[in-house]
């Protein structure tokens, strides 16, 4: 599935573009950059200082904000319907490592996530907080700033605490497998409008 954005090496400061209509817009001169093999529903919105890398999706009604500061995303990263991802002025940018699931409705502000990570749907990700490689932030979670999730873990309840270790095989038929689902299901969109 060719991308239909802008490569990451372009100069997009003076390009207008219409990806299947959604809303992608440069803020202060500062375009977002797109990898390869990227999926636009038509009302997700990627404004600002954004960078991905390839294979990612931005589904309907997600919202990646980077107007205050930066938000870079690695390959296979997903943002699912109603997610909001930003940042906060000056203080912290939002950085997002390879093969993350970013769920239904979830909110991740001004915080690191690594490698092979599940942010659960309705979960909350406050500023600074870090998520180590190979965890999930369970369903409706709250991660008050500062949190740091430790590598191989589940956090979970208001405020969000270790619950368990993450078993090899959830990690890979969980986490893994979601991240690297999304390419496909994107795929089963049609172009055409009915």
């Amino acid at each position: 599935m060719p991308c239909a954005c802008p490569n990451s090496n372009q100069n997009t400061n003076n390009l207008k573009i219409k990806i299947d209509m959604a809303l992608i817009k440069s803020v202060k001169d500062i375009a977002p950059k797109f990898g390869k093999d990227c999926f636009f529903a038509e009302n997700s919105t990627i404004i600002g200082d954004v960078e991905t890398g390839d294979n990612c999706s931005f589904w309907f009604n997600s919202v990646v904000r980077g107007d205050v500061h930066y938000i870079k995303m690695g390959n296979y990263v997903n943002v699912q319907d109603g997610a909001c991802i930003h940042c906060t002025y000056q203080t912290h940018p939002t950085t997002i490592g390879n093969y993350v699931s970013i769920a239904h409705h979830a909110i991740v502000h001004g915080c690191t996530i690594k490698d092979n990570v599940l942010i659960g749907m309705g979960a909350i990700v406050m500023d600074g907080c870090i998520i180590e490689s190979n965890s999930i932030v369970a369903a409706g979670a709250i991660l008050l700033e500062n949190t740091h999730v430790e590598s191989g873990t589940v956090y979970a309840g208001i405020p969000a605490k270790k619950v368990k270790d993450i078993d090899p095989e959830r990690l890979e038929g969980t986490v893994k497998r979601i991240s690297q689902a999304y390419p496909t299901y994107a795929s089963w969109i049609d172009k055409e409008e009915i």
